[in-house]
């Protein structure tokens, strides 16, 4: 069974998709750019700032659809700002510890994203019952 699943602590999507998709045990994001949730506008700031909202609107809708990082298998960061990539990775590592299991990953250089978006990331998130 595949189930379309949101959240209310996720920025409403801006054009026809769904937020997550739930495939038995296997849950995938869709591309997720730094919107703010009150406004719905863009995180200013570029590569870093738009990382770290990435992740702090991931981390509050995990509840939501039953998940953890303990479950996140792979993440996909898309970037048009790689000559930043250290700020993505200084975002990345304040959610990351060392002390834990972490994701696979991996980074791709764009020419162009959503909404003129430095960064969007996808989830891979895995949960057994």
């Amino acid at each position: 069974m595949i189930e379309a699943l949101s959240s209310k602590n996720l920025p409403a999507p801006r054009f026809r998709y769904s937020p997550l998709v739930k495939a038995g045990p296997f849950y995938k994001t869709a591309g997720m750019i730094a919107l703010n949730k009150e406004t719905g506008q863009l995180e200013p700031g570029g590569a870093g700032p738009e990382t770290a909202r990435i992740l702090s609107n991931l981390l509050e809708a995990l509840p939501d659809f039953g998940l953890t990082l303990d479950d996140l298998v792979s993440a996909t960061i898309f970037t048009t700002q790689m000559d930043r990539f250290p700020e993505i990775n200084k975002s990345w590592e304040a959610v990351f510890s060392t002390d834990m299991r972490l994701p696979a990953r991996s980074a791709v250089g764009a020419t162009a994203l959503p909404i003129n978006a430095a960064v969007e990331m996808e989830f891979w998130f895995y949960k057994a019952k």
